[in-house]
């Protein structure tokens, strides 16, 4: 595993990180404590230091909880990511962007995840309108003069919302979220030279197109309706699964799918980590192979 830099942090993390949704069990399948607890522990054993999750990740804050549990007494070998904005629990809509409710929000996190600290507090896809807030972002400031928080992320929606990225100066933050793979790069011109420009450590999300990169689906496939993907319309998810396989053609033989494509997204020096979703042991060890490659 190669570790990087994450922007103008002090933070050196593993460039194939965690990503933590999965846990949420929105992707055909669900999680016991266990099976969490297996697949950080391998994970660690990898070189991954890094996970990404949410406090809209499950009922309750389900990912932070399992992964706080699976964690605990390492708590120091890890980097922590993880967003505030979408509690799913109220039904307060945009007020969960609110001063008020963030601060609610911190507590709740750091008390699921066992830690008195989060390493990277990320807004979780806000509009313009609610990312460009003083009092949210003097807010996130006391909470990382007061030690809660080490950096301010910004989990950006879309690869061009590049307006908000420009801005992450002036309100402090120091790492961008954002959705990168070979299927949709569109990070590559929107948001990878503002990063530069800026020093911002880039954690890309999605690295292997909601699993298309990994090679296992044709068009028209069908997924169950406890799978995030069922949402999309059939035609936007078929033209996503023939660029997949498009941009596998071209991949070496003896190398998985999900490896090359992670490769792909690190070849990128300004990208400090990906964040594959990862369902199971041997997924992960596909993905963090991508480390050495």
């Amino acid at each position: 595993m190669q570790y990087r830099r994450l922007g103008s942090t002090d933070l050196r993390v593993s460039a194939v990180g965690f990503g933590a949704w999965q846990f949420a069990g929105v992707w055909g399948k669900t999680f016991t404590q266990a099976e969490v607890d297996a697949l950080l522990s391998r994970a660690r054993e990898l070189g991954v230091n890094f996970i990404d999750t949410a406090e809209c990740y499950g009922k309750d804050h389900l990912s932070e909880r399992l992964i706080g549990n699976a964690i605990a007494g390492r708590r120091d070998e890890w980097v922590i990511a993880t967003k505030f904005g979408h509690n799913p629990g109220n039904a307060l809509g945009d007020e969960n962007f609110s001063p008020a409710q963030v601060q609610l929000q911190l507590e709740e996190s750091l008390r699921a995840l066992r830690t008195d600290y989060i390493d990277v507090y990320q807004l979780h896809s806000a509009p313009d309108a609610l990312f460009a807030n003083d009092a949210l972002w003097t807010m996130l400031d006391a909470q990382v003069r007061a030690g809660k928080v080490r950096f301010l992320g910004n989990s950006i929606g879309l690869p061009n919302q590049a307006g908000q990225v420009e801005q992450s100066a002036r309100y402090g933050i120091r790492v961008v979220q954002t959705i990168y793979n070979a299927v949709r790069p569109a990070a590559q011109t929107h948001v990878l030279p503002v990063a530069e420009a800026q020093d911002l450590g880039v954690v890309a999300r999605v690295p292997l197109a909601s699993g298309f990169l990994a090679g296992g689906y044709r068009p028209g496939h069908s997924f169950a309706q406890d799978d995030v993907r069922s949402w999309r319309p059939q035609e936007g998810l078929d033209r996503e699964i023939e660029r997949a396989l498009d941009f596998l053609r071209d991949k070496p033989d003896g190398i998985a799918a999900s490896t090359w494509a992670i490769a792909w997204c690190l070849r990128q020096p300004r990208v400090g980590t990906v964040i594959p979703g990862i369902k199971s042991l041997a997924q992960l060890e596909e993905n963090a192979a991508a480390g050495d490659l």
